[in-house]
């Protein structure tokens, strides 16, 4: 089971916000293996856009983090889940492209 945290800073954090957090966060475990998941949200009112998402995986292997901004909290966290969800795909193509290369179906298919 993933553990989610999530700190905020600058915002008060509504239960649904955070809620919706947990819910996104949890939807990316059929991906991957997620250990935990750690969201920082910040809103930051001296700058443009004021809304920061910072999110860090803890997988098997290499972590994957992630950070966006936008005007509203809802479109950061949508960004970053975007970003998270293709370091993912990225990282599993990868893996599945060396397993065929390192195969020995394919070595051997390669020889003949």
């Amino acid at each position: 089971m993933m553990k989610v945290e999530v700190r905020h800073s600058g915002i008060a954090l509504r239960k649904w916000m955070s809620s919706s957090v947990r819910k996104q966060m949890l939807a990316l475990g059929p991906l991957r293996q997620i250990d935990e998941a750690q969201v920082r949200i910040a809103k930051d009112h001296d700058v443009s856009p004021p809304f920061r998402v910072h999110v860090h995986l803890v997988t098997p292997g290499p972590d994957i983090a992630a950070e966006a901004r936008d005007h509203t909290l809802a479109a950061a966290l949508g960004k970053v889940v975007k970003r998270v969800t293709e370091e993912i795909k990225r990282r599993s193509s990868q893996q599945l492209a060396r397993r065929r290369v390192e195969s020995p179906r394919y070595v051997a298919m390669r020889a003949a």
